[in-house]
Order: C-alpha cells, then sequence, then structure tokens
C-alpha cells in the first residue's frame, strides 16, 4: 500500500467516544464531515471509539445516533465498534513489537512524577508534550527480555510504549503529512513525533490506545480525509509516524477550528447547557445548531483540489 492517497471520492469518518452526551462542538466536526462527503461525492461514515470500557456506556452510544439523526445525518451500517475489533489492534501492536520498537513500561503515574520532580529540583528541564504532560523516563527500553518476562510474570501493572528513538532512528525521510486548507489547498506540514516521547499503545488491561487504534481503523475504513479539531493537530505527528512503521496510507487532515466556552476553553461533555439534547429539548432548530457551530449556509469548507 501506498503512504499517500490518490485522489478518489473521499470516504470521512465522525468517531466520537460514547462517555457523555454529543455538545456543539460535535456538531461542528460530524456537519463539516458530512457536508465535504455530500460535496464531494463520498462517504460519511460513523464509528464508534468505545476502548475505554469503565467511561463508555450503551446509553450514550444510542443518544450519539439519535443527535445524529436529528441533524439530519445518515450513515451505512453496521457501525465499526473498536471494542469489536481488538485482535486487528493486537496485531498492529505485535507487528511493532516484531519491530524491536515497544517495550513493558512499569512507572506509575506518581513514580514518573516523582522522577521528573528530582530530576527537576537540579536545576535542569524534562521534555514535555505538548499537552504538557511529562515524558515518560524510559528506563526499561534498556532492560533484558528476561528481565521483563520476569516483572510482567510477577503480576506487576504495565503498559506497552513505543521506542519512539528507535523508531525515528530507522526513518530514511522526514516526517510530514498533508493538511487541507478550507480553500481547498493542500500543505505538508513537519510532524515531530519525538515531541510525544514514548507514546503508550496499548495497557495490560486495554490492548490499544487511541493512537494506534485510530490509525488502524482509519486504513481498514479507507478513509481518506481526516477532518477533526485542531485540539489534535500535534497529535497528528505521532499518527503519522504509526502509519509509517506499520506500512499504512496516510489521509489528508483537514484541522477546523474549536467551539469554545466563554472563558476561550473548548467545550467539554460536562457541560450541559451545550448538550445537543439539551438545546433540542429547548426547542432549538438545526438552523439555529448549524449558526451556533459556525457552519451558516453558504460556507462550504474545506475543499478538494483537482
Amino acid at each position: 500500500m501506498s503512504d499517500t492517497q490518490t485522489l478518489q471520492a473521499p470516504r470521512v469518518r465522525f468517531a466520537p467516544s460514547p462517555n457523555g452526551r454529543l455538545h456543539l462542538g460535535h456538531a461542528r466536526s460530524a456537519l463539516l464531515n458530512w457536508q465535504f462527503a455530500a460535496e464531494n461525492g463520498g462517504t460519511f461514515l460513523l464509528r464508534i471509539e468505545d476502548i475505554d470500557a469503565e467511561r463508555c456506556r450503551p446509553e450514550y452510544e444510542q443518544a450519539i445516533g439519535e443527535d445524529l439523526a436529528w441533524l439530519g445525518l445518515s450513515w451505512p451500517q453496521p457501525v465499526r465498534r473498536q471494542s469489536e475489533h481488538m485482535p486487528a489492534y493486537r496485531a498492529a501492536l505485535l507487528e511493532l513489537d516484531r519491530l524491536g520498537l515497544v517495550y513493558p513500561a512499569f512507572l506509575s503515574r506518581g513514580e514518573i512524577k516523582a522522577s521528573v520532580a528530582a530530576f527537576e529540583e537540579r536545576g535542569a528541564v524534562w521534555p514535555r508534550d505538548p499537552d504538557g504532560a511529562p515524558h515518560y523516563p524510559g528506563q526499561e527500553r534498556h532492560w533484558s527480555q528476561t528481565k521483563r518476562n520476569e516483572r510482567i510474570a510477577s503480576g506487576a501493572s504495565f503498559a506497552w510504549r513505543l521506542d519512539m528513538q528507535r523508531a525515528l532512528t530507522g526513518l530514511a525521510t522526514p516526517l510530514n503529512w498533508q493538511e487541507g486548507g478550507e480553500d481547498g489547498t493542500l500543505r505538508d506540514e513537519v510532524a515531530a513525533p519525538q515531541d510525544w516521547g514514548d507514546i503508550v499503545l496499548a495497557r495490560r488491561d486495554t490492548p490499544t490506545s487511541y493512537a494506534l487504534a485510530v490509525v488502524v481503523d482509519d486504513a481498514l475504513q479507507q478513509i481518506t480525509d481526516v477532518i477533526r479539531g485542531a485540539d489534535l493537530f500535534a497529535a497528528t505527528a505521532a499518527h503519522r509516524l504509526l502509519q509509517v512503521l506499520l506500512g499504512l496510507p496516510a489521509p489528508i487532515y483537514r484541522h477546523h477550528q474549536l467551539i469554545t466556552d466563554r472563558n476561550g476553553r473548548k467545550l467539554s461533555k460536562s457541560d450541559g447547557d451545550t448538550a445537543l439534547a439539551a438545546l433540542r429539548a429547548r426547542g432549538t432548530t438545526i438552523a439555529e445548531i448549524r449558526k451556533m457551530a459556525g457552519l451558516d449556509a453558504p460556507l462550504r469548507p474545506f475543499g478538494r483540489e483537482a
């Protein structure tokens, strides 16, 4: 498979997690995907990202379908649910392990915090990812396989992490991705996955992470254009690296502006006032929802180059 997409009828996806009610920000993303597919003769897919078994609930998934249908959207069946495809993510993890790019990481969040604090007390600066979280110390990278196996067999909690330095060492060329603008033009964005450190790929009790699952899903569903919020722009670098390592195709990315609250923060599922169900109950019309989401007609976002 080539790692670039040729121009074809687009396939896009709206991929919420069923851990709360959809809000205006979700409406903006879903409508942008729907409009892009409709205007370019493409396909709009719904994907349910429910790998977090503790927080995801069937009633929220049902509510997602109701909210999207109320907005006038439809999608092919069956819907892909990540919880039903764990073997696909496991296979991707095993491939990365075969390449020698993953290791079991045993430090807890508290231990990471303590290690970083001790380092910075000496006046040095510990690297942090774009979200502000400290990079994982990674001492287990240098453990023997015997020591790793013994620690796993002891029942200790761990996560599978990507050895970022080793993953980047084998790359022949610098990483980039194609970013689409609202005027239809494409530009190359430089990907810097090293900014994220040794990212989590899976945990002992959850056989995949968001980063691993999303690139596998996008490839299996033949997604050509990923239209999502600007809060995921920086994460695209790590996703692009995983695509290269696993030999997966690269979609075109189109990151749209977020809807923020009065304090400039992105909307949360805990903000009940912006939930689509609450707005619908107050008699808000779909036209009003589009306006509140910044999608007043005749806006035509994210055109495609010929």
